[in-house]
């Protein structure tokens, strides 16, 4: 059942309002003056606030922008018998749903109710899913590795810096990759991801650039490339180490000129995109067998970070398997299964060669074979890790 304050120096008003609401099977709540109603509103959960405008001690606009300055998630529909376009107006920048005039229409004041419910609704629910996101990219570890590449994200993430991610596989990379977007400047703007190794290299510019209808066989219509997709935010590109050579000129033109072309096309796009590289292989022994372009490595490693493997942050294993077991016990709806010291203990002897990404495996494995929790026993039995 909804909730709704009803903050006005008027009884009658009150009354009347509360009749119409319960009638309506809301909950309702009174305060007789701003103060009274700013108590409420900082102290309790309110859907939507009716809140008068001119009151003693504390007026409406007073009592909205105090609201909005604490961060209270609360819908506000101004109520006013002195209405005017400027009040509106100035009620609305201050974060006010809907502002309705004195003695307020039954029907208007019915559906302005159920669309600030309607609203309120859908911001709760961007941030349950945002959190959702968050914890799903958070970055878990606390050993001296793990804080340096932290530690480096910070100071990179506010700039435009282009950065090169390095690592073998499984250990993150697309984690930091998140994470630098996710903190820059350009978090409102879309992230792009391409794997360059899941691409055919005659498709991969067509990919990246985009390409004109007709521009060959299949080219039913136009397409728009991911870099323009990218533009206002930033674009990842993992795996660069399997970026045919053609295509890495043109990455490396974008990257100089912050122009594209479309494939068969003769016309430039200007395009402002930050890129994220990501690669397992050495790019130096690339450049040296000339299957990589030295200038562009250079053009993408203005920063270079380098993700450990899991067996140079083993004491990060048990908040690891801590998190993978809330992970798994949320995607299969069952209770977190538990763990004993002697499972983890003998889980940081493995080796990790297929580093998190196989950590998150046996986990699961764990979780649907073992008993009531997981023991030593069953890290051996289920593992290739021997006592």
């Amino acid at each position: 059942m909804a909730k709704i304050l009803v903050i006005d120096d008027e009884k009658s008003i009150r009354n009347t309002l509360r009749e119409i609401l319960e009638f309506e099977n809301y909950q309702v709540a009174e305060a007789s003056d701003g103060e009274e109603g700013l108590a409420k509103v900082l102290s309790e959960h309110f859907d939507v606030v009716l809140c008068d405008i001119k009151m003693p001690k504390l007026d409406g606009l007073e009592v909205l922008e105090r609201a909005m300055e604490a961060g209270v998630e609360s819908q506000f529909i101004m109520i006013s018998a002195h209405g005017t376009i400027e009040t509106a107006v100035d009620a609305t920048k201050k974060g006010a749903f809907d502002f309705i005039v004195k003695p307020p229409d039954l029907n208007r004041l019915l559906l302005a109710l159920r669309n600030a419910l309607d609203k309120g609704k859908l911001v709760h629910e961007t941030k349950t899913l945002r959190k959702k996101v968050a914890h799903k990219w958070n970055m878990v570890g606390e050993s001296a590795a793990m804080l340096q590449v932290k530690e480096t994200i910070e100071k990179v993430a506010p700039t435009d810096a282009r950065v090169l991610i390095i690592g073998s596989n499984g250990t993150g990379k697309e984690l930091v990759a998140r994470s630098l977007h996710e903190k820059s400047n350009r978090s409102k703007g879309p992230m792009v991801e391409v794997n360059c190794a899941a691409i055919p290299s005659e498709l991969i510019e067509s990919e990246l650039f985009g390409h004109e209808k007709g521009a060959f066989t299949s080219a039913v219509k136009q397409r728009i490339g991911k870099f323009e997709q990218a533009n206002g935010g930033t674009l990842f590109l993992d795996e660069i180490g399997d970026m045919s050579l053609s295509a890495q000129a043109k990455v490396l033109r974008a990257l100089q000129e912050n122009r594209i072309t479309r494939v068969g096309g003769d016309k430039d796009i200007q395009v402002d995109v930050r890129i994220l590289a990501a690669t397992n292989k050495d790019l130096r022994q690339m450049i040296a067998e000339n299957k990589f372009r030295e200038d562009l490595y250079h053009r993408l490693g203005v920063i270079v970070v380098r993700v450990p493997p899991l067996k140079e942050r083993k004491e990060d294993i048990p908040m690891l398997v801590d998190r993978f077991l809330e992970d798994v016990a949320q995607e299969y709806g069952t209770a977190k299964k538990q763990i004993t010291p002697a499972a983890i203990t003998k889980l940081q002897e493995g080796d990790w060669t297929g580093n998190i990404r196989e950590l998150r495996n046996v986990v699961e494995r764990l979780v649907i074979m073992s008993g009531e929790a997981i023991t030593e026993e069953d890290v051996v039995k289920y593992t290739e890790i021997s006592l």
